[in-house]
C-alpha cells in the first residue's frame, strides 16, 4: 500500500521543527525575491523531489532523453554528487563515474550523443553550456527541485508510492527535505514505483489525498525491468533473455542504492529462485574489502548462480580493480524502463515535447525578431520574455 515504507522518529519532531524554520525561511527569501532565481532563453526541465532516498530521477531523466533526443540536441546537469573532481565538466569518452559521478556516467554510456555536464552551480553551469553550444534545444536538470536558483520552465516532482510525502514528516524525524507546501511549485507530480496491479480506487485516493492546485498535472508511473545485461560482454558470451531465465539459479543481488526494497520485491516476485541479499549505502565506494567480500560470498553460493546489480552500480563496479574472474563472468545489470499507467503517457509526452518546441531558441529568435519589428513600427520598445510551462 502507499506508504507502507514510510517510518517516523517522534522522538526527534522537535528537531524538525527546527529545520522546518530554516527551510521557510530560505523558500520565503527566494518567493519574495531577496534571493534571486534566475531564468534562461532555453527550454529547462528540472526533475527532482523533496524527499531524501530514491524515487527513481535517474530513470525519469532517462525517459526525457529518448523521449527528446531524437528531434532535439538535448543536454542533460547534474551536480555530480560524490564525484571527485571539482566545478563544471562536460563528460566524454575518457570519463568516468569518479569523475562526473555514478547517474551522470550511466546517463552517458546509455546516451552517448547527449550532452552530459557536472557543476554544482546550475546557473554558472547552465551559462557555460548555452554559451559553448548554441545547439542545445533543451536542459534537463537531474535533481535540483530544491535548487531554486534556477527558475525551470517545468518543474516535475516525484513522489516514491512508498512514500507518498502527504504521510511523512520533515528531517531528521522523517524523510522530507522541506515542507509538503514545497510541492505547490511542481508543475507535474508523478508518483512513481507504483505497483502494477493498483486499483482504480487507490489512484483516485491518491489523487484526492495530493491536493493539488488546478495548473498542477499528476501522472503515476511504474518500473520495468528490461534483460539484464552482463557488465563485462568480453568476458561472459551467456544471454539471458529476461528474469524468468534466472528461476532456476541462485542469484546474488547487489545493490548501492538508497531505496533497494523495491526492486528486491519486485526480484522476489517475478524469479522464483533462492534469492541473497548484499545491500550498500547509496552512491557506496567499493573498497577493497567490499570487492573481497563480494568475491566470498559469491563462491560460496551453489552453482548455478548469477550477481545482478543496478545500472547505478554498475557505473562504479565497472571501473573497479579486484572483481573475481568468476564474479566477472556472471555479474549482469537490470535496466530500469520507465511506463505511465492509466494511458497517461502520451499526454505527458505532448505537454514535453510542446514545450520544447514552443520555447526553442529557434522559435523565441524568430518571435523576437517579429516582435522587434511590431515594437519599432509602434515605438513601443522591447520586453523580456520570461518561458513559463504554466503560461503554455
Amino acid at each position: 500500500m502507499e506508504g507502507d515504507f514510510i517510518k517516523i522518529n517522534d522522538w526527534l519532531l522537535p528537531f524538525s521543527w527546527l529545520y522546518g524554520l530554516g527551510v521557510q525561511f530560505r523558500n520565503f527569501c527566494y518567493d519574495v525575491g531577496l534571493l534571486k532565481s534566475h531564468a534562461f532563453h532555453v527550454p529547462v526541465i528540472s526533475v527532482g523531489n523533496i524527499t531524501v532516498g530514491g524515487t527513481g530521477k535517474t530513470p525519469h531523466v532517462e525517459y526525457l532523453v529518448r523521449l527528446l533526443e531524437k528531434q532535439n540536441h538535448v543536454a542533460v546537469l547534474s551536480r555530480g554528487y560524490k564525484r571527485k573532481t571539482r566545478g563544471f565538466l562536460v563528460a566524454d569518452d575518457s570519463s568516468t563515474a569518479r569523475d562526473i559521478g555514478d547517474e551522470p556516467y550511466q546517463i552517458k554510456m546509455k546516451f552517448p550523443q547527449v550532452t552530459v555536464a557536472v557543476d554544482g552551480k546550475r546557473v554558472r553551469a547552465i551559462n557555460t553550456l548555452t554559451a559553448q553550444d548554441d545547439s542545445i534545444d533543451a536542459i534537463i536538470l537531474d535533481d535540483a527541485f530544491q535548487h531554486r536558483q534556477v527558475k525551470p520552465g517545468i518543474n516535475i516532482l516525484l513522489v516514491d508510492y512508498h512514500r507518498l510525502i502527504i504521510y511523512d514528516k520533515l528531517l531528521p524525524a522523517g524523510r522530507l527535505r522541506e515542507p509538503l507546501k514545497g510541492k505547490d511549485r511542481a508543475d507535474i507530480v508523478i508518483v512513481t514505483k507504483c505497483p502494477k496491479d493498483l486499483k482504480p480506487m487507490e489512484f483516485r485516493v491518491i489523487n484526492k489525498a495530493m491536493n493539488l492546485f488546478p495548473y498542477q498535472q499528476l501522472f503515476f508511473t511504474t518500473f520495468d525491468y528490461d534483460a539484464p545485461q552482463p557488465l563485462f560482454p568480453q568476458e561472459n558470451t551467456e544471454t539471458i533473455d529476461s528474469l524468468k531465465d534466472l528461476e532456476d539459479r541462485n542469484v546474488l543481488l547487489l545493490t548501492g542504492i538508497a531505496s533497494p526494497r523495491q526492486i528486491r520485491e519486485d526480484f522476489e516476485q517475478a524469479v522464483n529462485s533462492h534469492l541473497t541479499l548484499l545491500n550498500y549505502p547509496d552512491h557506496h565506494h567499493f573498497r577493497e574489502k567490499d570487492i573481497a567480500h563480494i568475491n566470498n560470498v559469491f563462491a560460496a553460493m551453489p552453482s548455478p548462480k548469477v550477481i545482478i546489480t543496478t545500472e547505478k552500480d554498475a557505473a562504479r563496479l565497472t571501473h573497479i580493480d579486484g572483481l573475481s574472474d568468476e564474479v566477472r563472468r556472471h555479474i549482469y545489470t537490470l535496466p530500469i524502463r520507465v511506463n505511465f499507467m492509466l494511458d497517461q503517457e502520451d499526454k505527458f509526452n505532448e505537454n514535453i515535447k510542446g514545450y520544447v518546441l514552443k520555447n526553442s531558441r529557434n522559435s523565441i529568435l524568430a518571435k523576437s525578431k517579429d516582435d522587434h519589428k511590431s515594437h519599432d513600427s509602434h515605438n513601443t520598445g522591447n520586453r523580456p520574455r520570461t518561458i513559463s510551462f504554466r503560461n503554455n
